[in-house]
């Protein structure tokens, strides 16, 4: 491209005032030290950092109105999760639609067409398969030919697997195998979005635009919804074909969409390409070119790039280094995104209709669209509290306020549904209970645990290792996402709603393991989460960590490596 700074490699040498001099065609600039081989054995991604570092150079916020541009991007780039969503919107209603059940289905004793538990189960949940196989496999397009055409390759993939959905006339298995085509491509979706999201938006926005990514997962469930509401009354196959159908529109707007979307300054500076790094990150953040912050923040990311270029090419089995805490990491990356599941929010989306049945309502699509309208609601209210209130705090709060509506849920259920036995009628204030506790429980999860997991897990990888990173988070949400989607005909058919006490168990350890495992990264540059994580930073204390180049003299890192106080003062003492 014409007018583009070439990267060229370079020449590192050390300086007095512990700093690097990196010299780039003719560009000179300060970056932080870096250090020799030697030290790389046993610290991988070293960022020291002195007292004329460049992160001091903030990036100065602008009025919200400036950075609407940025938020049309972030939401562009989100829009895979509206492909995610609108399959979770779509197929729970297949299942239940009578053409689909005809045409995919069995006949039973009395010659009747129904769908299995296996068939049904399996229809509905190997999606989930295929998007673990795709981010595992494929998640890495990302790194090699960058986010954008990344996502534009797997949307592709989605389309394909469409195509032999839609084209299925009445063999089940061909069904089957397309929505495992269709997974491969949304599971390299599911990692490539939060990540160039993270990447291209301002810190002091990248919590809540982050959770856009969500938010288009609602409205993609919503309008799903809607859409099954209006074709079920159809006895042919428009009642499934024409949401399979919509999918073509919306895999083309994705594409489309990736055409007005700067790359990731990240993955540009590690291809060498400066001044297009530098282009984005000033389009990102409302600023000019040549504004110091741009010219900051570009360094500290060549910095970064030149460290982990200098410690090798990453591999899998970094992943499982202990010695920078990467290890750790992937743990929590994998542990996290597989709470988000075991909270039991798809156990409602999934099967809201199903269950609402059993509850005696005449038409539970209807209740579908209202789990559809306070899920997407909520979860705008998600987009102010995960930068107001910080990520840990919001999954504290959201892990204990969805364990009380699921005691609720599940106890109204056991107890006062069916007072005379399943084969009498239901109690109505029973059923219309279970249904407030699951908006409200819908609402916890949208506004805390439904985005978050997905900015951590963006936030909180090195360069090098992020898309495996991720991947390996992406298949830990996606196989529990299968099992609940899979398992749950049977596990309701055995035990009905004392199923709602399994996903209470679920969320009392989700809330003691995000206070003792999950630190704060609210407003951090993705550089600094790396140095925090480095720095053995207890969680529960991460909210006072302060990045090296804003530390004065009485700064001591150590306190917050180390607590010697009782249980309770930990749990209780501590944000």
């Amino acid at each position: 491209m014409t007018g583009m700074t070439e990267y060229q490699p370079t020449q590192l040498t050390n300086s007095s005032t512990n700093s690097t001099q990196i010299e780039n065609n003719n560009d000179v600039y300060i970056a932080p030290s870096i250090k020799d081989d030697d030290e790389f054995k046993n610290d991988e991604y070293p960022l020291e950092q002195s007292d004329d570092s460049p992160s001091q150079i903030e990036i100065p916020k602008k009025p919200a109105s400036a950075y609407i541009s940025v938020c049309v991007m972030c939401l562009m780039v989100a829009f895979g999760g509206f492909i995610n969503g609108w399959d979770i919107g779509t197929i729970g209603g297949f299942v239940a639609q009578t053409d689909f059940v005809k045409r995919f289905g069995s006949l039973n004793s009395n010659g009747e067409p129904y769908l299995s538990k296996v068939r049904t189960g399996l229809l509905v949940a190997i999606f989930n398969i295929g998007c673990a196989i795709g981010s595992v496999t494929l998640g890495r397009v990302g790194d090699v030919y960058g986010r954008r055409l990344g996502l534009i390759m797997a949307t592709i993939i989605f389309v394909a697997g469409v195509v032999i959905q839609i084209a299925s006339t009445d063999k089940w298995y061909q069904y089957f195998i397309g929505r495992i085509i269709a997974g491969i491509g949304m599971g390299v979706i599911a990692v490539l979005s939060p990540m160039l999201i993270s990447e291209v938006s301002p810190k002091h926005l990248r919590g809540a635009m982050v959770s856009c990514y969500q938010l288009m997962i609602t409205f993609g469930i919503f309008l799903g919804n809607c859409c099954n509401y209006g074709t079920k009354t159809y006895d042919n196959s428009i009642q499934w074909r024409v949401g399979l159908g919509l999918q073509f529109a919306w895999c083309l707007f994705m594409v489309g969409a990736m055409l007005f979307v700067p790359e990731s300054p990240r993955f540009l500076v590690e291809k060498g390409k400066i001044e297009e790094a530098k282009r984005s990150i000033a389009r990102s953040n409302k600023v000019s070119i040549d504004d110091p912050s741009t010219i900051a923040e570009v360094e500290i990311v060549q910095a970064a790039v030149e460290a982990e270029r200098a410690a090798g090419e990453a591999g899998w089995k970094e992943l499982f280094q202990t010695s920078n805490k990467v290890f750790q990491r992937v743990i929590m990356g994998i542990a996290v995104l597989g709470l988000q599941q075991l909270t039991g929010a798809n156990y409602f989306f999934y099967y809201g209709a199903t269950v609402f049945n059993a509850v005696g309502l005449e038409d539970s699509f209807q209740t579908t669209i209202i789990f559809g309208v306070v899920n997407f609601a909520s979860t705008f209210v998600a987009l102010y509290v995960v930068d107001k209130f910080g990520r840990r705090r919001c999954l504290l709060w959201g892990a204990a306020a969805m364990t009380c509506c699921m005691v609720v849920f599940a106890t109204v259920g056991v107890t006062s549904l069916y007072p005379n036995g399943k084969d009498q009628a239901s109690e109505k204030w029973a059923g219309n209970v279970m249904i407030v506790f699951s908006c409200l429980f819908i609402f916890c999860f949208a506004t805390t645990w439904a985005p978050i997991p997905f900015v951590i897990i963006s936030e909180s990888f090195p360069l090098r290792v992020k898309a495996k990173g991720m991947a390996l988070g992406t298949v830990s949400n996606q196989m529990w996402n299968f099992c609940i989607g899979f398992f749950t005909p049977f596990i309701t058919g055995a035990i009905d709603f004392y199923y709602g006490y399994v996903f209470m168990g679920c969320l009392v350890f989700a809330y003691f393991y995000v206070f003792f495992f999950v630190p704060e990264t609210k407003g951090l540059q993705l550089e600094d989460v790396n140095i925090m994580w480095e720095e053995g930073v207890l969680p529960w204390k991460s909210n006072s960590w302060v990045p090296p180049s804003k530390r004065d003299d009485d700064y001591d890192v150590d306190a917050l490596a180390n607590d010697d106080q009782p249980m309770f003062k930990k749990m209780f003492g501590s944000k």
